[in-house]
């Protein structure tokens, strides 16, 4: 088959490791051809070029600035990137028959290469469903559904509604999604709408048993405390406030530690609590490189999971998958409506509260401050990723439709 994959990352290589790169591996190693759109913005001064390596090929397309950058350039960007792919797509891989078209979201404008493909390739489509827009924006109050901006809400909604109706199926990070997704998008068969969970190729963690001092005192992490790390987007999704609350009501407390890394529209105001107050049990890192994050996740004990409180949409972030990787419990507040705490749970590899509730967060931390249950609780993480979020997993719930229909 001739796979092409649709993406806003930005990656030169199969290679490098992510949700998508590790998916997409399972294509090559099967056989299957794989063409990927991964854009590189013009701030790079990278001019459109294309990478070969085997069966897989990587379209670097150059796009206009979407991230770090006004809002006025990003909406303008954003505007193009329709007939920027679609053009792209045509231009370096007119002489290919494409089988199956894979796209997640975000974003949702990228229609036009989609519908392009699927009409003259007469491709399937799968949309790899991770984001649930605009409706997230508006449970953050970042658009609203009335007045000027529901304008903008009816424009967006109605891009999603498209993309949906074009896609042949689409894959839910979990059954809330897939709930969520049906309830509110009445005109979709539940024929096509099933759970493709985010999932990666694990790794072993050559560091979860050299827990050595030596590395502990490269980063000033205590080694007679229970460490809990949080590592990953620090924005508005993820109700940073409620994060910061957590520390202060435990910057007191000797038994426990924190490690906070990641980089995001919400790091200043973290960084702010962190200059004036100085929390003696807790660190902030800016955004690590991947292996450089993996060495220092693996010398901590639990992994912490934050989502708003406000969210009506069900989130699934897929930085649990690293936890269970380096066979950590996991601590997870977040909204009532996902369906992340009650996976967790039923998994035995950790505890959930709902986002807002100090007290019941300290309870459950105290709790992981047992090493006994910690040790029980972490290897029932990786045995779980094992089993049920591996790359090959995903890769084979895709598979199931198209070896009978391509």
């Amino acid at each position: 088959m001739n796979i092409l994959f649709l993406t806003l990352l930005d990656f030169d290589s199969l290679e490098e490791r992510g949700i998508y790169t590790d998916l997409l591996r399972e294509f090559v190693k099967d056989n299957h051809k794989v063409y990927i759109v991964s854009p590189t913005e013009r701030r790079k001064k990278q001019p459109t070029r294309l990478i070969e390596n085997g069966n897989c090929r990587i379209l670097k397309l150059q796009i206009g600035n979407i991230q770090k950058t006004n809002i006025i350039e990003k909406g303008i960007s954003t505007f193009f990137l329709e007939s920027q792919f679609q053009r792209g797509v045509r231009k370096y891989f007119f002489n290919i028959k494409f089988n199956l078209v894979i796209y997640s979201t975000p974003p949702i404008t990228l229609q036009k290469a989609i519908k392009d493909v699927k009409k003259r390739n007469n491709a399937k489509t799968y949309l790899l469903l991770k984001d649930i827009f605009p409706q997230n924006a508006v449970d953050l109050g970042m658009m609203r559904k009335n007045g000027i901006q529901g304008v903008l809400y009816k424009y967006f909604r109605a891009k999603e509604d498209e993309l949906y109706q074009i896609s042949d199926f689409i894959g839910c990070m979990s059954q809330a999604n897939v709930d969520y997704i049906l309830n509110h998008n009445k005109g979709l068969s539940r024929d096509i709408v099933e759970i493709c969970p985010n999932t990666l190729e694990p790794r072993r963690m050559l560091y979860k048993d050299q827990k050595n001092e030596i590395i502990k005192k490269k980063y000033n992490i205590p080694i007679n405390k229970t460490v809990f790390i949080y590592g990953g987007n620090l924005g508005k999704p993820q109700g940073i406030d409620f994060l910061i609350k957590c520390v202060d009501a435990n910057k007191n407390n000797k038994q426990v530690h924190f490690v906070i890394v990641g980089a995001g529209t919400e790091f200043n105001k973290i960084k702010a609590y962190f200059d004036k107050e100085q929390p003696p049990n807790a660190q902030l890192f800016r955004q690590m490189s991947k292996y450089e994050y993996e060495v220092l996740e693996g010398l901590c004990d639990v992994g912490l999971i934050f989502l708003d409180r406000r969210f009506t949409i069900p989130n699934f972030p897929s930085r649990i998958l690293s936890y269970m990787q380096a066979s950590i419990p996991v601590l997870a507040a977040t909204d009532c409506n996902t369906d992340v705490g009650k996976v967790i749970e039923s998994g035995e590899f950790g505890f959930w509260c709902e986002s807002g509730n100090v007290k019941e967060f300290n309870h459950r931390m105290d709790l992981l401050c047992d090493a006994e249950l910690r040790e029980r609780m972490g290897s029932k993480a990786r045995e779980y990723l094992e089993e049920y979020y591996t790359a090959r997993h995903s890769y084979e719930i895709i598979m199931k439709h198209f070896k009978k229909n391509v």
